[in-house]
């Protein structure tokens, strides 16, 4: 039961992650431009409270810099995807926070689980907290949030479903495939490529570098443009610069499909339950890779690229159902 619950939440970090790239791809990220915690359950009723919030936007730097002149009508356009945004992280919280006390109260859980809810409940917390926290930084002085704050945001949400996935499939007593060291360590190499292409990916976004060099597999018609490395510090280049960013992050899911695809072919003759999740495994980066592109050479459209993040959800899924199925022999 425990399990069950706890892969419901997975689902719904999940949508909540879909939620959150619709709500960066329609610039609507920044059209609330307060934080109420406890109070925020319910949008503005009467005129006088969407005038209150329209008048807080219209001083904020998105809207003096590209939306001024912008209506009320038009404003509530971009106001309710940030609304709901907000409404699905309450809900999760207490579709976490009430179940956990009910279990805790009932003594269902042992002093381990105990601990590892607990901390999935602060990190869940501290997840609202990032939020405020990435979009504080788009209020100030330019109109788009930290591509920093950004991917730190995106990378606490890939982390809690991998907890409460690695901790659902402890629950729910999968039975382990014996493998070699070298095998398991494998696997958990591909899960930490996986997140370092999606903290990648997060800074692309937050550059918006994903509408530049809109060509593959050159850029510019270089493997590596001109323009790149044009930042001082060097190190910086790696987190600020449009064109070094767009190259690692492409370098990087390459890097991720060639090693799914080297651990797929290692299983393909050994036990059936190694290849089905290296055949989900392998399935889903091919499909992320040519979302991936096609989400390039389109110039990012909104539902393609909104897809294409759902597809590093499920490929990080996939990843540690893969790796958690796995001892040494």
């Amino acid at each position: 039961m425990i399990g069950l619950w706890l892969l419901v939440i997975c689902a719904m970090v999940f949508a909540m992650v879909v939620l959150g790239g619709f709500t960066r791809l329609t610039e609507s990220g920044l059209s609330m431009t307060g934080w109420r915690p406890v109070t925020g359950w319910f949008p503005p009723f009467s005129v006088e409270e969407w005038q209150a919030h329209f008048d807080a936007y219209r001083n904020s730097p998105e809207y003096q810099k590209i939306n001024a002149g912008m209506s009320l009508d038009e404003y509530k356009e971009i106001f309710w995807l940030e609304f709901l945004h907000r409404l699905w992280g309450r809900v999760i919280g207490i579709a976490f926070a009430v179940p956990f006390a009910f279990f805790l109260i009932k003594g269902w859980l042992n002093r381990p689980l105990i601990l590892r809810l607990s901390l999935l409940l602060i990190l869940g917390g501290l997840q609202g907290v990032i939020g405020w926290w990435m979009v504080k930084s788009g209020l100030v002085d330019r109109p788009d949030v930290s591509q920093y704050r950004l991917a730190t945001h995106l990378l606490m949400a890939f982390l809690i479903i991998a907890m409460a996935l690695w901790t659902a499939l402890d629950l729910l007593s999968e039975k382990a495939i014996a493998v070699s060291a070298f095998t398991r360590g494998y696997a958990s190499l591909i899960v930490g490529i996986i997140f370092v292409t999606v903290f990648s990916g997060a800074l692309v976004a937050g550059l918006n570098a994903g509408v530049i060099y809109n060509t593959f597999p050159l850029m510019q018609g270089e493997l590596f443009p001109p323009e790149g490395f044009a930042v001082t510090p060097w190190y910086k280049n790696f987190f600020e610069d449009y064109a070094t960013v767009q190259f690692q992050h492409r370098v990087l899911a390459i890097v991720s499909a060639l090693l799914v695809f080297g651990f797929w072919y290692a299983g393909r003759t050994l036990q059936p339950e190694w290849r089905m999740r290296a055949n989900v495994m392998l399935g889903v980066v091919a499909l992320q890779v040519v979302m991936g592109i096609s989400t390039l050479l389109l110039v990012v459209p909104i539902p393609l690229a909104a897809a294409h993040q759902a597809g590093a959800v499920l490929l990080l899924i996939a990843a540690i159902w893969t790796r958690h199925g796995l001892r040494t022999t």
